[in-house]
C-alpha cells in the first residue's frame, strides 16, 4: 500500500502572502471607514490649507482615514450643499468658511438652509482680513488708495473669494463709509485670488493672511487689517480704525459642521478630535505664525451662537445693499 503524499511545502513567499490574503478576505466592515472633510473652495486658499493641516491629527485621534475633498463653486455653496445632503453618519463633515453666514441671504436658491441643515461642531479659528495691493501699485496706505478712488470712481478694483463673502461685504461697508465706488472682482477661492493679485490683475486683494498664500510683505503690500486691534503677527499693519474708518471691524472665520441629524455622540467625538489636534504645539505654531489665524477651538454651543450673530449682522447689510449672487 502506497503511503499518502505529503502536503505541498509552503515556500517563504507563500508564507508571507498568506496573512495578506487573509486580510483581504476580511469583510469591509472590519476596515475603518474613511471620514470626508468637505472644503467648499479650491486648493490653495485658506479653507483648503487649514483643513489639510488638521486632517493628519484628526486621523490619528479618530483612528480612521481622514481626507479633504475640494468641492468648489458658487462662493462655497456647491460644497456646502453636498455636505447638507450627506448621510448624518459621522463620516462627512463640512469645513466651513465665513461665507456660511451669508450664503442664504446672497443665494436664496442655494438648496439648503445654512442653520437648519447643519449641526455646529467647532469654531476653529478667526483672523482679521487684510487689504493688500500688488507691490507695483503706487499706494503706500489705505488713505492714498481711497483718495485715488474718489478722483476716479469705479476704476480701482478689489478682489475677494466670491460675491457675498465677508471680504466683499466688508468692502461694501468701506465704500459706504468713505463715499467711494470700487469695482468688485469675485474669484472662486483664495488660491485664484492670491494668484490674480500677485499677477497685478486687481488693485486690491481682500482676504485673510492665510488666503493671501504667504505673499504679504513680498509681492503684496498690506494697507490695513480689519480686526479690532493689530494682529500680533502683523504689528506694523494698522487697523481700519487707525486708517481713518472708525468702528468698522470684521473677521474671517473657519469652522466645522455636520449634516443635520448627526448624533450628539458623533459631534462630541469630532469636537474632541479637533480640540486635541489644535492643542498640538506644532499645529498651533503653523496656524498662528504661518497662517496668521487666532485659534478658538469652541464648543458646539458657542459656535452656534457665533454663527447666529454673524448671520444676523451680514444678512442685514446684504439686504440693505441689495447684493445677490452673480
Amino acid at each position: 500500500m502506497t503511503a499518502p503524499a505529503p502536503p505541498p511545502r509552503r515556500t517563504g513567499l507563500a508564507r508571507r502572502a498568506l496573512p495578506l490574503l487573509c486580510a483581504a478576505a476580511l469583510p469591509a466592515a472590519a476596515q475603518p471607514a474613511p471620514i470626508r472633510l468637505i472644503a467648499p473652495f479650491p486648493p490653495g486658499g485658506s479653507v483648503d490649507t487649514i483643513a489639510r493641516l488638521l486632517a493628519p491629527g484628526l486621523q490619528e485621534r479618530l483612528g480612521q482615514p481622514v481626507f479633504v475633498e475640494n468641492r468648489s463653486g458658487a462662493a462655497g455653496a456647491i460644497g456646502t450643499l453636498a455636505a447638507a445632503r450627506a448621510a448624518p453618519d459621522g463620516l462627512t463633515w463640512l469645513f466651513a468658511f465665513d461665507s456660511h453666514a451669508t450664503v442664504n441671504a446672497i443665494n436664496p436658491d442655494a438648496g439648503f438652509n445654512a442653520v437648519r441643515d447643519f449641526a455646529p461642531v467647532m469654531l476653529v479659528a478667526t483672523a482679521p482680513m487684510i487689504l493688500a495691493t500688488p507691490s507695483g501699485r503706487p499706494w503706500d496706505d489705505l488713505a492714498a488708495l481711497l483718495a485715488a478712488a474718489r478722483v476716479a470712481p469705479e476704476r480701482i478694483t478689489f478682489g475677494t473669494v466670491g460675491n457675498g463673502s465677508l471680504a466683499h461685504l466688508l468692502m461694501e461697508e468701506v465704500q459706504q463709509r468713505t463715499g467711494t465706488k470700487l469695482v468688485h472682482v469675485p474669484y472662486r477661492g483664495g488660491g485664484p485670488l492670491s494668484a490674480a493679485a500677485v499677477a497685478g490683475e486687481i488693485d486690491l486683494a481682500v482676504a485673510s493672511r492665510a488666503g493671501l498664500a504667504g505673499q504679504l510683505g513680498g509681492r503684496l503690500r498690506g494697507l490695513a487689517q480689519s480686526g479690532a486691534s493689530r494682529s500680533p503677527g502683523l504689528p506694523d499693519l494698522p487697523t481700519l480704525s487707525e486708517a481713518g474708518i472708525s468702528g468698522l471691524e470684521a473677521e474671517a472665520f473657519w469652522g466645522v459642521l455636520g449634516p443635520a441629524g448627526v448624533s450628539a455622540m458623533h459631534v462630541a467625538r469630532m469636537q474632541a478630535g479637533l480640540a486635541a489636534t489644535l492643542a498640538e504645539p506644532t499645529i498651533r505654531r503653523r496656524l498662528s505664525e504661518a497662517q496668521g489665524v487666532d485659534i478658538v477651538a469652541s464648543s458646539p454651543a458657542e459656535f452656534a451662537l457665533f454663527l447666529a450673530a454673524q448671520t444676523a449682522r451680514w444678512t442685514a447689510l446684504i439686504r440693505a445693499r441689495r447684493i445677490r449672487a452673480e
